[in-house]
């Protein structure tokens, strides 16, 4: 899953994507291909190189984590292909590596594609010799060989076949290298091995562990009688590291015997000081060493080139922090200034304004001598005329362009190192780092960031997290048309960024301070720097654009019909009335309780209300306004999804909080800057 935090939405491999249930719909009956390994590796990209243009992203069984499959061509025969959430290790410590793993435990791949970074191949060779251990169809990957040969590092991968006993196939796959000479070892490979999708009765044995454990590991496998997926010792392995999910399984196939097996188990971690997980963990790491001392060939001196030092710059507070503002303010000209101001300007004012809106009145009062029907496509809140022209003429400009620009930054390799360099600051608020990811994301779409917020590793974090994304992170299209609202004052976009920025650390902190847990713990792979290929952020842009007009787009739609009804039956002006003492509190103008309505369907359909109003409005009110709608309410699609993630209770409990703390906040805003005089 954490794949998907450097491509939300799953951006890269889900082009043309359909998302529904039936997880194996695509794939039954076709020879499994299971593309594994930790983030931040080339998966994605080598899933993208194997499928078709037809992939399924769906949630695995019992689980909210996504897992994406598609159908591919390898000469005459068609495969399945399975891209795996990262994992670093067999034994589960999160979600998606458990995910993972019980796609390798019960889905008899025919082949597993192990996809690692071939400069860190010592740290990733442990997990390759416990896919080697049990007895799973294994070929090794060596990707991004091209950042391993810029940096000195070379790998004899004859030498390394011949100690693993597998295939190695070196490749830097998003340059396109290697990926025809994987494609035909594969389809030998499957061709050669009809039979792969079973376990490797007597693996080659590349880890022998200390004698007490190897004893158990014979006991456990000798009361083994049931039929498994991966070979008797790697299930006794994973039976001594407490992994329950594996313990389930062996009770129900072994009956009496599991408390033979557990009692094992037992009197073996009894005999070490240790957990038995960390001595053999350390024990696999000690035999990759080993395999690696006539294979990886590292230079005497790392080379420290303009991409090193520009890593190092961006972790590294002193000056990560004035290149986080610098991408800040590139990202505001690009988004703020071209996107909000200067296409939104066109398409509102020239496309819209001139030609489409009058037009379509026109057609209208001229075929259609129905008031009522005019007004549902026309007029003042007709689907084309509002619902239309706010998800072209004022979203959808701010939108792609934030969605190519995000595309770039994904595809440099930034998103990790800004994680790193905050970790410090995200810790005070109960987060990590890695909370960075989900955050950033939000400022996309703060429900595939909800979604994204799966991959914390605890209750708590998640919640904080999802709480932080509900109140203070504006999506791309509410926050495009925010920066249009502030466009060209850029006193009032200070003071609102330093307000959500206080508003953000001030209520995680308190939250974090009122729920229990413990301090999560930060580790993050750090992908090279490199610059972002065209192909690659087109087609994110591209399916991110997709997703709008296959997601967002109808929407807009359905909130303009929502509001024909609403008028056509009164209630429309009841909410509006009940609204306006609230807004007049705020120091706002009547209309802009329709905006406020407007929010409760979509924030930035709401926005995009209040953005109609700015020339009317004053400094502070576009202020007030601006911070309100900002923390107010989350669209019905985010809702929805943190009812889903994180049930019923703290969904409303956060919505509970949320209202009436939107409308706390702008109204003392406004009545402060009153008191004090402050002319904006």
């Amino acid at each position: 899953m954490q794949d998907a935090l450097m491509n939300p939405s799953k951006a890269q491999e889900t082009s043309s994507a359909s998302c529904h249930g039936g997880l194996q719909s695509d794939t039954t009956g076709l020879p499994l291909i299971a593309i594994v390994g930790s983030p931040n590796v080339g998966k994605s990209v080598l899933f993208n190189t194997l499928t078709g243009a037809y992939v399924t992203v769906s949630n695995y069984p019992g689980t909210t984590v996504e897992v994406s499959r598609g159908k591919g061509r390898l000469a005459d025969m068609q495969v399945g292909v399975v891209d795996t959430p990262g994992m670093y290790r067999l034994i589960p410590l999160t979600d998606e590596e458990r995910v993972a793993r019980d796609i390798l435990l019960q889905e008899r791949p025919a082949a597993t594609l192990h996809v690692v970074d071939i400069k860190n191949l010592e740290r990733m060779l442990p997990m390759t010799l416990q896919l080697i251990e049990a007895g799973l169809p294994v070929i090794l990957v060596g990707n991004l060989m091209d950042e391993a040969e810029r940096l000195g590092v070379t790998i004899d991968t004859s030498t390394l076949e011949q100690a693993l006993g597998i295939p190695v196939v070196p490749t830097a796959l998003a340059l396109g290298r290697g990926a025809s000479q994987l494609k035909k070892i594969l389809a030998s490979y499957l061709h050669d091995c009809p039979n792969c999708s079973s376990a490797t009765p007597n693996p080659k044995k590349l880890v022998l562990y200390p004698t007490m454990i190897e004893t158990a590991i014979q006991q456990i496998e000798a009361l083994m009688y049931g039929s498994y997926q991966m070979t008797k010792r790697a299930i006794a392995l994973l039976l001594l590291q407490k992994d329950n999910g594996v313990g389930e399984l062996v009770a129900r196939q072994e009956g009496g015997r599991a408390e033979d097996i557990q009692m094992i188990v037992e009197a073996t971690q009894e005999r070490f000081n240790q957990p038995l997980t960390y001595l053999i963990a350390r024990q696999q790491r000690e035999s990759a060493r080993q395999i690696l001392n006539n294979v990886l060939f590292l230079p005497n001196k790392r080379p420290n080139g303009f991409a090193e030092r520009l890593s190092k710059a961006m972790i590294t507070p002193l000056t990560g922090i004035p290149l986080l503002l610098m991408a800040l303010f590139l990202l505001y000209q690009f988004v703020g200034v071209l996107g909000a101001q200067t296409l939104v300007d066109f398409l509102e004012n020239a496309v819209f304004g001139i030609y489409i809106n009058p037009w379509i009145d026109q057609l209208l009062a001229t075929y259609i001598p129905w008031q009522a029907v005019r007004d549902l496509i026309g007029g003042q809140y007709g689907i084309v005329t509002l619902g239309i022209r706010y998800a072209i003429a004022i979203i959808l400009p701010i939108v792609g362009t934030f969605f190519l620009a995000f595309s770039i930054i994904e595809d440099s390799g930034y998103l990790p190192r800004l994680a790193s360099l905050i970790d410090r600051i995200f810790k005070k608020i109960g987060l990590n780092g890695r909370a960075v990811i989900p955050m950033v994301l939000g400022f996309g779409c703060d429900t595939m960031a909800t979604i994204v917020t799966r991959t914390l590793e605890t209750r708590r974090e998640r919640i904080l997290s999802t709480l932080l994304l509900s109140l203070a992170i504006p999506c791309s299209a509410q926050l495009g048309v925010m920066i249009a609202m502030l466009a060209g004052r850029p006193d009032l976009l200070g003071i609102w960024a330093l307000i959500m920025t206080g508003i953000f650390m001030l209520v995680g902190l308190l939250a974090a301070k009122l729920m229990p847990g413990e301090q999560p713990t930060f580790y993050m792979e750090l992908p090279p720097l490199r610059l972002p290929t065209l192909t690659n952020v087109f087609v994110k842009t591209y399916t991110r654009m997709e997703w709008y007009f296959r997601e967002v787009f109808p929407l807009f739609i359905i909130a303009s019909l929502v509001i024909w009804l609403g008028r056509l039956t009164g209630l429309f002006d009841v909410i509006v009335n009940g609204l306006e003492p609230i807004v007049r509190w705020l120091g706002l103008p009547d209309q802009a309780a329709v905006a406020f309505l407007f929010g409760f369907f979509r924030r930035d359909y709401g926005a995009a209300g209040l953005y109609d109003l700015r020339t009317s409005m004053t400094g502070i009110q576009i202020l007030v306004s601006t911070v309100t709608m900002t923390l107010f309410v989350p669209c019905v699609a985010q809702f929805s999804v943190t009812l889903k993630e994180r049930g019923w209770k703290t969904a409303l409990a956060m919505e509970a909080f949320i209202f009436p703390f939107a409308f706390l906040v702008g109204g003392l805003l406004n009545w402060l800057l009153i008191t004090l005089g402050v002319q904006l």
